[in-house]
Formats: C-alpha cells, structure tokens, sequence
C-alpha cells in the first residue's frame, strides 16, 4: 500500500545522485556543509547541483554551528529552500537565523534516552520543522550520519506540534518499519543509500524511497 511519506536524500554530492534521487520520488535533498563529513561540499558545489533540481523537490543546506558569515556565503550563492542546523544551536539563535535569512528552519536533535525528549520542546517553538535523530556517541566526529539508530519505541504515538522528521541508521531494509514503529510522515537518510562513506548508491536510493512510500 502506497504511503504518503516525505523523504530527504542527505549528503548529495554529484549530480547523477541528485538526478536519481528526484527519479525515485524524493521530496527533499540535502547538501552538507559541514567540512569534517565525508558527504561535505563546497558552496560552488552545491550552487551547481541546486540549479538542477526541478521545483517542488526542496533543497536543504547542512551546517554546523555556522556562523553568519558562513551562512551569508552559503545563501548568496545557492538558491535553498530550506536550512538544517546540526550542531548546539539554541533555539535563541534558531530565531536569529530565521529573522536573518527568511527560510524555514529545521533542527537536529539527538535522542538516546526519554530525558532527551524533553529537549525538542524548546526547539518546536521556534524551528519550522525538527529533525529526530540518533544522538552520536561521546566520541563520534561527526553529529549525524554516522549511521546509528536509537530506541524508535521512545517516540512511539507522540505528536508535536511542528512537522518533524526521523533520522538515523535507516536503510531500505528497515525504513517502513521505523515507519510503522514511530508514525513518521518524513525519513532521512544519509548513510543507508551510500556504498562507501560520502559515496551514494542509486540502487539503494531507489529502494529507500520505494520501502519508505510503499510503492
């Protein structure tokens, strides 16, 4: 049965990626600027992949506790529709974004243990979406795509009020049911699609969004 699921393609790098992901139906993609990623691109990457991707697909710039200049270089040159703070941003300096840019704001939380629940509160009052994601371990390099899943049962039947999306060591073979478990309308996935770190996998792209939508 088909599901009405909203999935983002994180970490594109070229544009035969950003070519199959539109292909399988993918609503979102994500560019990352985050230079320790191995999925990292440079702002005239991205500039380049953006302009290929058709209207209604949205594109959403990765940053890491960027500064405004970062983001002013970031914004100048690559048309986005969306941006996606990764790193300890508080919901203080989420509204200074907002103000600053006018795009909608997503946030990425961590979650290991139902005490971190409580931190999407005070971010739902502020983004426009939020990101529920596994939270890295204490000596991970990086704050997503590491490929890690936490406990979907923790966000079992819980509703809040802004849209949000799942994330975390989701792969075509486990995405419905994390889907079933946790009553996801959006996934995320990075490191599920890819056949080596940074690396995308057309195959496993389309797979993804067929087993996330049902189709």
């Amino acid at each position: 049965m088909t599901r009405d699921i909203r999935v983002k393609i994180c970490g594109l790098r070229d544009l035969r990626h950003v070519d199959a992901a539109v292909r399988a139906g993918a609503r979102y993609l994500g560019f990352n600027f985050f230079e320790k990623s191995p999925r990292s691109v440079s702002v005239g990457q991205a500039a380049r992949l953006a302009i290929e991707v058709p209207v209604g697909v949205a594109k959403v710039a990765l940053t890491v506790d960027a500064d405004d200049a970062t983001l002013d270089r970031i914004t100048q040159a690559v048309p986005l529709d969306m941006l996606q703070l990764h790193g300890g941003e508080s919901p203080a300096r989420i509204a200074e974004i907002k103000a600053r840019y006018g795009l909608p704001v997503m946030k990425a939380v961590g979650i290991a243990t139902e005490t971190d629940l409580a931190v999407l509160d005070g971010y739902m009052r502020v983004a426009d979406q939020v990101l529920v994601d596994a939270k890295p371990p204490p000596d991970a390099n990086l704050p997503g795509g590491n490929g890690l899943a936490f406990d979907w049962r923790l966000i079992a039947g819980r509703r809040w009020p802004v849209p949000w999306m799942l994330a975390g060591g989701l792969t075509p073979e486990n995405v419905a049911e994390a889907i079933r478990l946790t009553g996801a309308q959006q996934v995320d996935v990075a490191s599920g699609v890819e056949s080596a770190p940074g690396m995308k996998d057309e195959e496993l792209i389309a797979r993804f969004v067929a087993a996330a939508t049902g189709e």
